[in-house]
Formats: C-alpha cells, structure tokens, sequence
C-alpha cells in the first residue's frame, strides 16, 4: 500500500478511506468546482455563459428524471420451463433434502424472480479487479468522465458507483443497493450518444482484495446480482490466486457473461503484452473457463491500456454488441441455474437404474414364504389330507392301532415328532423377516443418492413394524407347524396383523373328499362284513351249530381279510395325487398372502419412494437438458 504524502493531499486526491469527499470526488470535475446537484448544474451552467464557453456538465442522474419502469420480457428460450422445473424440483425434495443442500436452488429461484420483475431492456455490468488494477480508470474511460476516484490511495473505491445511459434503471440500482448520490449519466459526448450503450448500467465494485471486509463483502453481494461482469487484471496480479480461486473458477459456468481484460499493458515492452495474454488465457482454460475465441460462445478476453486509451475503443464495441443483444439477463441466470444444478447432482443423480426388479421382488417373497413356512403347511396339509383319507379307506382294526397311537402315550410317534422339532427353526422366524426386509431395502436403495437411499430404507423398515406379528397370524389361520409358538409381539402389533390378516384371507379350507371315497369306504366295510360273516361261520361250525365244511367259511373269511388291505392299499395309491394337489395350493396361498402382506407392508411404500425419486429425476432433467455451460 502506498503512503499518501502531503503533497498528495495538496493535489487533491481521494479520500476513500475516511469517508470524506476529494475535490471533484464526485461531481467528475478536476478543477475543484462541485458540480453534483441540480442547483450546481445550474450554477456552472450559468458561469459558463458569462465566460462564454461550452457547458461541460454530467447529465441528470435517473434520481432526477421521472422513472421510467418497463417489466421484464419473458424469454422464449428453456429458461422459464427451466425455472419452473427447478421450483417444482425444490418443492418435491423439501421433505427429503435438508435445507442447506437446497439453499443455493431457493436463492436462485428468488433471484430469478427479482431479476425478471425488473426493466429487461437495461445491462448490469459490474467493473471488478483487485487494488491497483486501474478498474476505476477504465470505469471512467468507458463513461468518458472521471466518475470514480483514481488514485494512489488505496482502497480508492470504497462502494459501488454506478453510471446509467438510459433512464429507467432505478429498480435495478435499488436492487444493487446503489445510493442515489452515486448515480450517475455519462458525461456528454461519443461514448453518452452511442447507440449500441443505450441501456447499459456500468457498475464500479470495490477491490476485491481490499483490506476492509465490508468491501469484499459488497463485491460479493453484487457480483450474484449483476448480468455481466468484466474482470481487470494488471501483469502483476493477473495470476493472483485469490481472483482464480475465490472468483474465476467458481463462477467458470458464467463465461458467456464474464470479460477478461488485461490493463496496464502501457508498462510492458514490445512482445511481452502477447506472452502475459496468453499465460492469462492458460490460467482461464484450467480454471474452466470457456473462451470465446472463433466465434464460440465463451468469456472475452482482451487487453488494452486505460490510461492511454489503448483498446478502449475495441471494448467499448464489444459491449456495445453485448448490450445490443439484450440476453444478458437471461444468460446470466441460465448460468446460476447450471450453476444451482450442477451443486444438486451429487442428490439426484444415481449410480446404474436403481429400482424394484422382479428377481428382487421374488427373493422377497420366497425370504417370507420361508420365514412364515409356506413349505411346511404345505406338507402338514398333504398328510392332513391323506390322514383323513386314510381313516375313511383304512380297515377298522388299523383305525383302531391308530386310535391307541392317538392316545398320546409314551413312544407314541406324535410324542416322538414333537420332540423332534427344532426349536431354533421357531426362534429364528422374526430374523428371517428382519433380514428379508432389509435386504429388499438394500436392493431397492443400491445406487441411489444418499438422501434418497435413506428415504427407502426408512419406508421399508417402518412399514416392516408388525410384520412378523401378521406373518405369525397367517401362519395360524393356515394350520403352520409351530406358528402358534411363534405368534408373539406387542398388543398393538397383534392388532395390525389381524388387520392384515383379514383383509388377505381367512382359515383355509378344510380337505375335501372325493367322489369315489364313498365307494372306498363302501368296500372296505364289506371286506370287514366278510371276514365278520367268515368268522362267525367258521365258529359256527366249530361249536356244532352249523354244519362243517371249512372251506366256504374260510375263503369268505381270507376274502375279507385280502381284500381289506388291498382296499386301502388302492385308496392309498389313488389318494397320492390329489394329497399332493392340496399341499401344493396350501403352500400357494400362504405363500400369496405373505407375498400380499410383504407388497401391502414394504414394497409398496419403497415403490412410493422410488417413483418419487423418478419425479424428482425427471425434474432434474429438465433443469440440466438445456444448460448452457455443459454441465
């Protein structure tokens, strides 16, 4: 920093620092005449007469003219169908992302709005650099009138100083929180008159490296507000990492908007303004910054001498097509789209096509079909069904064999297959489901964003409460070894799966009996009635009441006794069938009511989730299909 001497303040330099007003500071003159105000004009003007020479003075300010307001005209690109995608996207995501993740989104979207309520006719073009950059110089040269303080004061700027060539611009400058003292009109002249300028808003912004935190913090603040920004670099801090890290490569989606000038190039020798513009343009292509070079669209950059004027012309042109084209407005807020966008992605875009396939779906159902023991019912109800036909088709000395077996006692072969049931396959029903759930949750959220992936696993582990209780319940009603052990849980979880229970099916069936069992059992009771009517022939015979003759009386009594047997024996092998018909559609429907109880449970509220997901997505698309930054 430069030590200001007393000579300094005898020339009148700026007073930036504390706040006083230089001569000529504001009112552009440099003869010490303050000609800032209405009574001031007219003062000059009147001097002027009376030494009979041209009026030099600046013209009126927009706080001076009656305002002029002009709404924005809608463009009839993507972005207002990228902006109301953004916003929807916001919406939909609010219940699933934190607040700051969407920060950034909601603060463009505001900004949107703000922009394009204002004139859409008007170009906000800040002016930054660091201190010693000669901004305020080029500042000045473009207005062509010494508006903003030069000096070797630094900092010389100490808020922003804004010059307007048209009117109507006061909603923008109020939005820049500009103060009406330091608005200001071109000065009379080529540059005032220029066509392609008319609706240009130059905006000088303190050095961004300023010692004073309140200055940075403004060029902050205004440096999100404003369409256009045009950055000044000097040869000695054109590299500086501060202005690359802090500015450049942050904002590298704002290139069709960002121009690049190297000043200053009066203090180097022959070549060597080539060989530091085209180390600037190197420093910008690894900062990401598209350069605008053989009619691409991209950031300009140039170089040229303030002070001498050097350049000045040319990138007075190039603005002028700038402002011209009246897009800026719209292509600086595409960029904060593409920029809002681009901080989403790690949220929204997934790793492969996350999602509920059919083979995750059946590995589901067959975990709870497992798990509730759809292949046990199955069998229970196969030997139900043959122990029934068994009984009608069985001769009544095996029914009654079977009867004592019944009895419960010891040895019996009930005893003996309670005893050796497992008593882990009963403890280990509720994991089986817990570890089905989560791993259809795992599936379902694979490849997912972070956010997005908790949200299914949430939907799956809180729908998954009172599962097993209503597995227990289906288990019960259709006859499952062991679900009555099983059954357990909390009141409140008994209550949801009888719920569920009832709504997916009821007890099933009892077995039914076929047509030919009466003929079965017809059969088998006249091989009992012969080998009854044998008997009591031969024993008739025996004592002397008939007359003998054993043949007879003892193949009707062999008759019966073969015959029984083979009867049952047939039944046996025609009931085989059908035995393994109802065990099979047994297991069916326990297995389709546990899948229904899953579906109704997790599945469906994971489904929810992801097809919310894809809304989102496809939301996200929209905002990202038509960036204009490529990313």
């Amino acid at each position: 920093m430069t030590a200001v001497t007393d000579e300094d303040h005898g020339k009148g330099k700026s007073k930036g620092d504390s706040g006083e007003k230089p001569d000529g500071a504001e009112g552009g003159r440099e003869d010490g005449r303050w000609d800032d105000g209405l009574i001031a004009r007219r003062a000059a003007a009147a001097a002027a007469r009376d030494a009979d020479e041209p009026v030099p003075v600046l013209a009126p300010a927009d706080d001076d003219a009656e305002p002029q307001v002009e709404a924005y005209a809608p463009a009839d690109g993507p972005l207002p169908a990228r902006l109301d995608a953004l916003r929807e996207l916001v919406g939909l995501s609010r219940a699933r992302l934190d607040r700051d993740t969407l920060a950034e989104a909601g603060r463009v979207l505001d900004e949107a709005a703000a922009r394009q309520r204002l004139s859409s006719r008007h170009t906000v073009v800040a002016v930054a650099g660091a201190t010693g950059s000669g901004k305020s110089t080029l500042f000045n040269a473009l207005a062509g009138a010494p508006i903003s303080d030069t000096g070797l004061r630094r900092p010389t700027t100490s808020q922003p100083i804004a010059c307007s060539w048209t009117d109507g611009a006061a909603g923008l400058l109020d939005r820049l929180a500009v103060p009406g003292r330091l608005r200001r009109r071109p000065h009379p002249g080529p540059a005032a008159f220029d066509e392609a300028l008319q609706g240009l808003v130059l905006v000088d912004l303190p050095d961004h490296d300023s010692a004073a935190t309140e200055h940075r913090d403004q060029v902050d603040r205004v440096l999100a507000l404003v369409d256009a920004v045009i950055w000044v670099v000097d040869p000695e801090k054109y590299a500086d990492a501060a202005l690359h890290e802090r500015y450049l490569r942050p904002l590298a989606g704002h290139a069709e908007v960002t121009f690049v000038v190297l000043n200053q190039t009066d203090r180097l020798p022959g070549e060597a303004a080539d060989l530091v513009l085209d180390d600037l343009r190197r420093l910008l292509d690894e900062d990401g910054i598209a350069l605008g070079e053989h009619g691409e669209p991209g950031a300009t950059v140039m170089s040229l001498s303030a002070l001498t004027g050097d350049g000045v012309p040319e990138l007075r042109e190039m603005i002028g097509r700038f402002v011209s084209d009246r897009t800026a407005a719209t292509r600086r807020l595409s960029a904060d789209v593409d920029a809002a966008a681009a901080r989403l992605r790690r949220v929204y875009v997934a790793e492969g096509r996350p999602g509920l396939g059919e083979r995750a779906r059946e590995e589901f159902t067959d975990r709870l079909a497992e798990a509730v023991g759809a292949a046990a019912a199955g069998q229970a109800a196969e030997r139900e069904w043959r122990r029934n036909a068994s009984r009608a088709c069985g001769t009544p000395w095996l029914r009654l064999w079977r009867w004592y077996e019944n009895r419960g006692l010891p040895g019996s072969l009930d005893r003996m297959g309670q005893a050796l049931t497992p008593p882990e396959e009963e403890l280990t029903a509720r994991q089986r489901v817990e570890q089905a759930v989560r791993i259809v949750a795992d599936d379902a959220a694979d490849g997912l964003p972070g956010p997005w992936a908790q949200a299914v696993r949430e939907a799956a582990f809180t729908g998954a409460q009172g599962l097993p209780e209503a597995l227990d319940e289906l288990a019960v009603k259709a006859g499952a070894p062991g679900a009555a052990k099983r059954g357990g849980g909390t009141e409140t979880g008994k209550a949801k799966a009888k719920s569920t229970v009832d709504r997916l099916g009821g007890r099933p069936p009892k077995p039914p009996r076929p047509k030919w069992w009466p003929a079965a059992v017809l059969a088998q009771a006249s091989m009992t009635l012969l080998q009854i009517f044998g008997g009591l022939w031969l024993v008739g015979q025996i004592i002397g009441v008939l007359e003998p003759g054993l043949v007879t009386p003892a193949l009707i009594m062999l008759g019966g006794v073969v015959g029984g047997p083979l009867v049952e024996w047939a039944c046996a092998a025609a009931i085989r069938g059908p035995a393994r018909r109802y065990g099979q559609d047994a297991e069916r429907r326990l297995r389709e009511a546990a899948a229904g109880c899953g579906r109704a449970r997790v599945l469906d509220p994971v489904a929810a989730e992801l097809v919310r997901y894809r809304e989102v997505r496809e939301r996200y698309v929209t905002v990202t299909e038509f960036s204009t930054t490529g990313r």
